[in-house]
């Protein structure tokens, strides 16, 4: 689907299972590190409305890119998002002309991301800086018109039919978790 983005982020505990499946069934794609810094822009701050739905990141890793999310809620829970995203060159010069432009870093999510593409889901397993282990589950199918409930919850079928349990929702994002720690709720899956 273009330009719009179906995924969800679970708290994980032991990633075993899941990465020894992925290994077996799954094509491995990469293991990188990122660091993704998020801006707010002066005429709009992102963190003005609850919950924040909207997200500009420069992503430093093995493919710098910018992107911007604007996420979409259904009685509290992120569905999907409309999502932008570029690679870029120089990461430090475009990190310049958002400073120029008045725009501030909020936060910086530092990670090492294990990532393997499995039928229609791109799968990543998440070390975060300060925050843990977290999986990311993204629907990467080619079909033009889904509904975001009922891919959501196939994922998460698909992590239990794997054997993953203990299964905590996160709908609020990286950035949210270590900018407002005592705020972070998870739904049990």
């Amino acid at each position: 689907m273009k330009d719009v983005e179906i995924e969800i982020q679970v708290r994980l505990k032991g990633s075993d299972i899941l990465e020894k499946y992925l290994n077996k069934y799954g094509s491995s794609k990469n293991k990188n590190y990122q660091k993704d810094e998020y801006f707010t822009p002066p005429h709009n701050n992102f963190l003005a409305k609850e919950p924040v739905s909207e997200w500009l990141r420069l992503r430093e890793s093995n493919k710098n890119s910018i992107n911007y999310k604007k996420w979409h809620y259904k009685n509290g829970k992120s569905t999907h998002c409309d999502e932008y995203e570029s690679e870029i060159g120089d990461i430090r010069l475009m990190r310049k002309m958002l400073e120029a432009l008045g725009y501030k870093t909020i936060a910086v999510v530092e990670k090492t991301r294990k990532t393997w593409q499995y039928k229609d889901y791109e799968v990543a397993i998440d070390s975060i800086t300060n925050l843990g282990n977290f999986v990311e589950v993204e629907y990467k199918g080619k079909l033009e018109s889904v509904d975001p409930v009922v891919i959501t919850a196939e994922m998460i079928a698909f992590l239990k039919s794997v054997g993953c349990t203990n299964l905590e929702r996160n709908h609020v994002g990286y950035p949210y978790m270590l900018l407002y720690p005592e705020r972070q709720v998870f739904e049990a899956v």
